[in-house]
């Protein structure tokens, strides 16, 4: 699948809740399906900066995909990772430099987010263009 065609399906599954209690709740559903990240990537240098609360992100190149792994101590921010993860990883550099992430926009979650999560969600962002840019330019 695209980007942009996990992108419809975040926006699809997120339009049958009206209520954002129902959205939140969601979001704490993904994060708790997001499997465990390994103690070993727990360190300083993947904790993303900007963050409230703590983020740990993991990017590994496997096959010319670019890999995520991530987890946070915060529930709800958690579930904004996991999206991250699953609309990102398993793509090539290029595509994920490529990708315009509106569905954060269409789903509401920018104005639905506090000021440091919305920076937090910026800066994850951020980051996993990074590792992307990194991959990219090590031509691997």
């Amino acid at each position: 699948m695209t980007i942009n065609e996990l992108q419809d399906n975040v926006i699809e599954e997120f339009a049958t809740f009206d209520d954002w209690m129902d959205k939140y709740a969601l979001l704490i559903d993904l994060g708790n399906s997001l499997p465990p990240l390994d103690e070993k990537y727990k360190t300083e240098s993947n904790l993303i900066e900007g963050c409230q609360s703590r983020v740990w992100l993991q990017a590994d190149y496997v096959d010319g995909k670019v890999v995520f792994q991530g987890e946070s101590d915060a529930v709800i921010v958690k579930g904004i990772v996991s999206l991250l993860i699953n609309i990102l990883s398993n793509h090539t550099p290029q595509e994920i430099l490529d990708a315009d992430l509106y569905f954060i926009e269409k789903i509401g979650l920018k104005e639905h987010l506090s000021p440091t999560r919305s920076n937090g969600l910026v800066a994850m962002v951020k980051q996993m263009r990074m590792y992307a840019l990194t991959f990219k330019a090590k031509g691997n």
